[in-house]
């Protein structure tokens, strides 16, 4: 059998790129696999090469590894495509998402999903993503696209409706969090049994069990035992209320509803703990940490984890605990090589070998969840083998869950057809239609805070959405 090629678009994302190929290449069928590493950095994705060659090295495998700055080099004739990349980086893309809405008085934690923050990343990738399935429908025209970017349902929905190239979403935050309520329960991680469906980072467990035992019973008294860690209390109190368990995280979780997050109730922050400004505040821990890594990277050993620690903690940012550990775990495994919870590689390795497996993605919602619209972007059970990713259908959720997801796909709906349709008006409607946004803002401070944005962004938006002198008066 002849070895697959594997593309790697925004490949300077060093350390998920390692992890990444870490799973490919630890796989006996993709260990002689020709990996494509292509970035706009060339700094970056020298130490992306480097780390390529010694994952290679430390599994035993051996790959044609090659780097290039030219995309469609990378792309040509490739088998699978993954993207991994973020349009205007936290300086200065994310950092003017928080700062403008922040003159408002609209306050976000993560901003890369839903909200105005994730509204203008959709924005400004799209686009972008738009021309990498344009180049594979050239180039590659038999490849399957994996897309690790974010806002996962905007894009997904966006490219799929736009080209006939496969794009299938994928997002780690159903296995992060079965880890997570496996241990609230003390559950073998690895005999935790469950079915998921939804949107993606507003999808839920609609069942979970240990050995054939429902632990639906055994969660809801975990939620009023007083024992629910203080990271995770957004997440427990909408499950005392939905009736169902949400996939994405507490910080993420917060700013997609209207209940917690709220400018004027510092209250309900604190009762809550929501990390206002997370998202900037991880990205501030990893440039202090990225000369750790670098360093590492050039002299293994040169640098230890307590040394990282120090200088984070020097720094004096605002962010969860948690958030340092992970940047600090990254850092100390970065000559190690682990398999990761990321479906990529299974993904590969099935459509490669004809192995059946199942997995979670994002795709079009053609007949797989009722009550939802047609063609929208939903994350459900996939069977991967020979013949591709193939949705399951997964028929009607319990009705509140169904309509909470209904005021997501309303917004992600108006971008991606502001995008495709080239059309300013619906980022508009889109921002006054966002649940967060509506609760805090009236109309006339929702559209100034977009104009507001549309003139930050010009750089790196499209030429529709760039506001003339006149009209930015």
């Amino acid at each position: 059998m002849t070895s697959p090629r594997i593309a790697f678009l925004g490949a300077g994302s060093t350390v998920f790129t390692k992890t990444l190929l870490g799973d490919l290449l630890s796989r006996p069928a993709l260990r002689e696999a020709e990996i494509r590493l292509h970035d706009i950095d060339a700094h970056r994705l020298g130490l992306s090469e480097r780390v390529a060659r010694r994952v290679a090295s430390v599994v035993g495998a051996g790959p044609t590894i090659t780097a290039t700055l030219d995309r469609e080099a990378a792309i040509e004739g490739a088998d699978f495509v993954l993207s991994t990349i973020q349009v205007g980086g936290y300086r200065p893309g994310t950092v003017r998402d928080f700062e403008i809405a922040k003159r408002y008085g609209l306050q976000q934690t993560i901003g890369d999903t839903l909200g105005i923050g994730g509204i203008f990343r959709a924005l400004r990738t799209i686009p972008v993503m738009l021309e990498f399935v344009r180049d594979m429908e050239r180039l590659a025209p038999d490849a399957l696209h994996l897309n690790y970017v974010n806002p996962m349902a905007m894009i997904t929905w966006a490219l799929n409706e736009a080209s006939r190239i496969p794009t299938v979403g994928l997002c780690h935050s159903v296995p992060h969090t079965a880890h997570q309520l496996a241990d609230d329960l003390n559950v073998p991680r690895d005999e935790l049994r469950y079915r998921v469906a939804g949107i993606n980072h507003l999808a839920f467990y609609l069942s979970l069990e240990h050995r054939g035992e429902d632990l639906y019973p055994r969660l809801r008294a975990f939620a009023e035992s007083g024992e629910v860690p203080d990271w995770n209390r957004v997440r427990y109190d909408a499950f005392r209320r939905l009736g169902r368990f949400v996939t994405e995280s507490s910080e993420h979780f917060a700013e997609y509803v209207p209940w917690y997050l709220k400018g004027d109730r510092p209250d309900l922050i604190r009762r809550y703990n929501i990390p206002v400004d997370e998202y900037p505040g991880r990205c501030e821990v990893y440039e202090v940490a990225w000369a750790f890594i670098e360093d590492e990277l050039n002299d293994p050993g040169s640098r230890s984890a307590d040394e990282l620690r120090a200088a984070i903690r020097a720094a004096d940012i605002d962010v969860m605990p948690k958030s340092v550990e992970h940047t600090v775990h990254e850092f100390e495994t970065l000559n190690e090589v682990h398999e990761s919870v990321e479906y990529g590689a299974k993904i590969i390795d099935s459509v490669w070998t004809d192995t059946p497996r199942t997995v979670y993605g994002n795709v079009l919602n053609h007949g797989l969840i009722d009550g939802l619209p047609s063609g929208c972007a939903v994350e459900v059970p996939c069977l991967v083998d020979g013949q591709g990713v193939q949705p399951t259908r997964v028929g009607a959720l319990p009705p509140q869950l169904t309509a909470l997801m209904r005021t997501h796909v309303n917004v992600q709906e108006l971008v991606v057809r502001a995008v495709l349709d080239e059309d300013v008006r619906h980022v508009h409607h889109a921002a006054l239609l966002d649940p967060r946004t509506a609760a805090e803002l009236d109309p006339d401070q929702i559209e100034s805070l977009v104009n507001d944005l549309l003139d930050a962004h010009a750089d790196v938006l499209p030429d529709a959405f760039r506001r003339t002198p006149r009209e930015a008066r």
